[in-house]
C-alpha cells in the first residue's frame, strides 16, 4: 500500500507540475482536458506496472538464507504478542472519513435530482432547462441546465449564457467532476486531488469560452458579462458554474493564440517524462530485484542439493509394499524400492522427496520470553524435559529466560498419550552448557543409520499363531481397482 501511495503521488505530482509549467497558459484546452484525465488514471496504474528487462549478469546475488529443520522433533512454538491497535484505529479512522464522503457525494447527487423532480422542465436542444425558483446564475449537471424561473420568462439571460452552459452539456464536463470525485472520495487525503479538480474545472471553462468566442466574436462584451456576473456567490458541488474562477486567467486565455509548432513542440515534451517515469518507477527496480532473487534461488537450492548428497551418501532406501507391526517394531514385507542415494534417479528424488527433504539443519539459540516460560509451568498442558531428563514443571522456577539456550514442543494425540504423561504438549529445554558441549548448533554430518525403511501399509500382527498372510483379491471389478488386501486363513480381512 505504501509503495503503491508514493509512485502515485510522484506520478500526480510531476505531470500536474508539467501541465501548470507548460499547458495551461496554451490554447489547446481539448488536449489539455484529456491529458488531465490521462494523468489521474495513469498515476493510480503506474504501480501495478511491471516490465521486466532480461540482464545477463548481475555483480553480486542475493543469498537466501536456507531453512532450519529441526531433527527428531515437530516444533510448535505459539509466541503471544501485544496487538498493536494502531493499524486498527488508522484504517477505523480512513472507514470512517471515507464513509462521511461517499455519504455527502451521494447526498449532494440526489439533491440535483431532486431539483430536477420539483421543477418546471424545458426542453432546449441537446439539454434540459430546469426553471428554479432560487435567485442563481446558470449551472450545469449531465444533461440539465439550472437557470432561475423568472429570469428565463423575462428573457433577461443572455444567448451567450446559453451557449457557455450548452457547451458543458455537449462536451459532457459532467462526467469529468463525477470521475475525480469518486477518486477524492477514495483517496480524500491526497491534496493533490483537489487541484487536479480545479485544473480540470477550470479547464471546462476555457472550453466553454472558447465556444462563445467562437459563435459570437465579441470578445469585450463577454468578458464585461462574466465580470458583471463575478459578484455572485454561487457555489455548486458537482456542477459547472458560469463564475468558476473567473480570474485574469480566463480573461487572458480569450484573447490568446496559440501556433501549431508550439502546440506539438509542447506536447512531444511530455513523452520523455512519461519514458522517465515508467523507467525509474518500473523497469529498472523491478528487473533488477526479479532477475537477483531467481539467481538466489537458484543458489539455494544447488546449495541443498549439495547438502542433501553429503548427508544421505551411502544410504539405502526401501520401501516395502507392507509392514507387520510387532512388539520388536515394524517388520517390512514385499520390498518394490530397493536403492542406495547414488543410485537414485531425478524420478526417485521426486517418489522420496518426502523423505529427501527431512535433511536436518543445526539448532539455532532461541530464548522464551519470561511470559512463555510461565506458561508452561502448567502442569495440565505440558510435560516438560530439561536437557534431555524428564522434570517436574515446577523445575523451570530455577530458570531465567536468558539460562535457555534452546527450546522446543510438540502436539501430543490423544491416543500416543500415557497416565505418566496426559499432556496435550511436550516440550523439551537445554541449557547453554548441554547445548554447547551436545553441539546442537552443529548441522549433522550424516545419516544416523545405514537405511531408510518406507512402509506404504501398516499392518497389526494379531496374538493367534495360526494367522497366516495371503493375497487376496477382494473385489475384482476394475472400477474398484482390484484393491488388494491381506486376510487370514479363515478369510477375515486384516
Amino acid at each position: 500500500m505504501i509503495d503503491f501511495l508514493i509512485k502515485s503521488t510522484i506520478s500526480l505530482t510531476l505531470l500536474l507540475g508539467l501541465y501548470h509549467l507548460f499547458l495551461e497558459k496554451e490554447k489547446m484546452h481539448t488536449f489539455n482536458r484529456f491529458y488531465l484525465l490521462f494523468s489521474l488514471l495513469f498515476s493510480f496504474a503506474l504501480p501495478f506496472i511491471t516490465i521486466e528487462i532480461a540482464v545477463e549478469s548481475i555483480s553480486k546475488p542475493l543469498l537466501l538464507p536456507n531453512p532450519i529443520l529441526t531433527k527428531n522433533e515437530t516444533v510448535a512454538i505459539i509466541k503471544q504478542e501485544d496487538v498493536n491497535y494502531i493499524p486498527i484505529l488508522l484504517w477505523s479512522l480512513y472507514a470512517a472519513v471515507t464513509i462521511f464522503f461517499i455519504v455527502r457525494f451521494g447526498k449532494n447527487i440526489y439533491a440535483l435530482l431532486s431539483k430536477v423532480r420539483k421543477n418546471r422542465t424545458v426542453s432546449f436542444f441537446y439539454s434540459t432547462l430546469v426553471l428554479v425558483r432560487e435567485k442563481s446564475l446558470p449551472h450545469t449537471f449531465l444533461q440539465y441546465i439550472f437557470i432561475n424561473g423568472d429570469d428565463y420568462n423575462n428573457r433577461n439571460i443572455q444567448e451567450e449564457l446559453y451557449t457557455h452552459e450548452l457547451t458543458h452539456v455537449r462536451q459532457r464536463h459532467s462526467y469529468d467532476i463525477l470521475f475525480i470525485e469518486i477518486i477524492k472520495t477514495v483517496f480524500w487525503f491526497n491534496p493533490l486531488l483537489l487541484l487536479y479538480k480545479k485544473a480540470i474545472q477550470l479547464n471546462h471553462e476555457f472550453l466553454a469560452d472558447e465556444k462563445v468566442v467562437e459563435s459570437y466574436n465579441n470578445v469585450p462584451f463577454y468578458q464585461s458579462l462574466l465580470l458583471q456576473k463575478a459578484s455572485w456567490n454561487n457555489n455548486f458541488y458537482l456542477a459547472s458554474n458560469l463564475n468558476f474562477s473567473v480570474t485574469k486567467k480566463r480573461l487572458i486565455m480569450m484573447t490568446k493564440k496559440t501556433s501549431k509548432n508550439i502546440a506539438i513542440a509542447k506536447k512531444l515534451a511530455l513523452l520523455p517524462l512519461l519514458t522517465g517515469i515508467i523507467y525509474f518507477t518500473c523497469v529498472k527496480t523491478v528487473a533488477q530485484e526479479k532477475v537477483m532473487q531467481n539467481t538466489a534461488k537458484k543458489e539455494a537450492l544447488n546449495e541443498k542439493d549439495k547438502r542433501e548428497a553429503s548427508y544421505y551418501a551411502g544410504t539405502r532406501f526401501i520401501i516395502y509394499k507392507y509392514g507387520i507391526q510387532t512388539k520388536k517394531g515394524v517388520e517390512g514385507k514385499d520390498i518394490i524400492f530397493n536403492k542406495v542415494y547414488e543410485e537414485l534417479t531425478a524420478e526417485d528424488k521426486e517418489r522420496l522427496k518426502v523423505w529427501l527433504f527431512l535433511v536436518p539443519k543445526g539448532y539455532v539459540k532461541n530464548s522464551p520470553t519470561q511470559k512463555e516460560l510461565d506458561g508452561f509451568k502448567n502442569v495440565k498442558n505440558y510435560a516438560i524435559w530439561v536437557d534431555g531428563v524428564n522434570v517436574r514443571n515446577s523445575e523451570l522456577n530455577k530458570f531465567k529466560p536468558s539460562d535457555i539456550a534452546y527450546f522446543s514442543g510438540s502436539v501430543i494425540l490423544k491416543n500416543a498419550r500415557t497416565k505418566k504423561h496426559p499432556q496435550p504438549f511436550q516440550y523439551s529445554f537445554y541449557t547453554h552448557d548441554y547445548f554447547d558441549k551436545n553441539e546442537m548448533g552443529k548441522d549433522p554430518e550424516k545419516y544416523a543409520g545405514d537405511k531408510m525403511e518406507v512402509f506404504e501399509k501398516i499392518i497389526k500382527k494379531k496374538a493367534n499363531p495360526e494367522i497366516k498372510l495371503v493375497p487376496y483379491k477382494a473385489n475384482k471389478s476394475k472400477k474398484e481397482n482390484e484393491k488388494t488386501e491381506y486376510v487370514n486363513a479363515n478369510g477375515q480381512t486384516l
